[in-house]
């Protein structure tokens, strides 16, 4: 028969394999609502859905949890009952009975790889696939001194066949040194610290290529030459991003 002290033992290794009681946190949810109906109001969800991501922290989960909502509704007509949540590494659901969309392996995918990062917005912005797609672009080249600011981090465009929602192994080899993914004829991904970065992120680069296209339909008008920002300012304004953007307190 085993003693108290191998029962009590075993006890504890029992208690210590149980996993966590999670607890859904309505703060959270809320503010997922918030900038859902925010990013829909901008005119950011056109012929798809659109997403985002938040994590949030929780004890017994090192990785955080992330707040999503689940799939088959848009970020535009979603509502709190649409709000759930699931363990980063795995998906597992933690709360909510209806499963999240394939696409929210990248949102778990880029928290997995960038622990900097607690947000991910993903729409499908129709001047920015328009842009890309006219095959006269290959990339964004900005024309204004804040884009550089904001954004943190060089925008990266993938090829038309890589498609990071399906297949997330791609990642890994460029995710470090970007904020925005772009996947060409399917929209935008951007990151943040905290939600109202990626938003942030969002309009700076909707605006920047709408921008883009307006003065190159007024240069080809007027047969003029457009200006752009330089590299090496490009250069030192990404460097500096922080300083300028959160300025630390005197």
């Amino acid at each position: 028969m085993p003693s108290v002290v191998q029962l009590k033992s075993g006890h504890a290794k029992a208690e210590a394999k149980r996993p966590a009681r999670f607890a859904f946190k309505k703060d959270v949810a809320r503010l997922l609502l918030r900038y859902a109906h925010m990013v829909a109001a901008r005119g950011y969800v056109h012929n798809s859905l659109g997403n985002i991501a938040i994590r949030a922290a929780h004890p017994g989960w090192a990785e955080g949890v992330a707040y999503t909502k689940h799939s088959g509704v848009s970020l535009e007509e979603m509502t709190l009952d649409n709000v759930v949540a699931t363990d980063i590494p795995t998906g597992a659901m933690l709360y909510g009975e209806v499963p999240t969309s394939v696409g929210h392996k990248l949102n778990r995918e880029i928290f997995r790889l960038r622990p900097d990062i607690n947000a991910v917005i993903h729409v499908h912005h129709d001047e920015t696939i328009a842009f890309l797609a006219a095959g006269a672009f290959k990339k964004i080249e900005p024309v204004s001194v804040e884009f550089a600011v904001v954004m943190g981090k060089p925008p990266h465009i993938l090829p038309s066949h890589v498609n990071v929602e399906l297949d997330v192994g791609p990642l890994k080899d460029f995710i470090a040194d970007t904020n925005a993914v772009i996947m060409l004829q399917h929209g935008v991904t951007t990151l943040g610290r905290h939600v109202s970065e990626a938003y942030h992120r969002l309009n700076t680069l909707a605006s920047e290529v709408r921008r883009i296209m307006m003065i190159e339909t007024l240069a080809a008008l007027k047969n003029s030459k457009r200006e752009h920002v330089s590299a090496e300012e490009l250069e030192w304004m990404y460097r500096s991003a922080e300083s300028i953007v959160y300025p630390k307190k005197r």
